[in-house]
């Protein structure tokens, strides 16, 4: 499902028109990656927990030339789904 076919269910299912259940989730989004940006852990009850966490730096090598190469640590954004999301899975 990409985006435009949540707006088309969502807006079926609530009787809003498209063009505002668009702005509803374009803010939604937008709240959601800032609060990434500042680090926060993000939970929505019944869906999941998305967290922020630090990957540590590892080694890789080059499948082409077998050169081992440092991958510095960075940011990662993880997802928990929730006991009842995975239940219906």
């Amino acid at each position: 499902m990409n985006k435009a076919e949540l707006v088309s269910d969502v807006a079926r299912r609530t009787g809003l028109t498209k063009k505002d259940v668009d702005h509803v989730i374009t803010t939604t989004l937008a709240v959601l990656g800032e609060a990434f940006e500042r680090g926060e852990r993000v939970e929505l009850r019944g869906f999941g927990v998305f967290d922020v966490k630090k990957r540590g730096p590892r080694k890789a090598r080059n499948p082409q030339t077998q050169e081992s190469i440092q991958i510095p640590s960075r940011w990662v954004l993880s997802f928990r789904p929730s006991k009842s999301i995975k239940e219906r899975l």
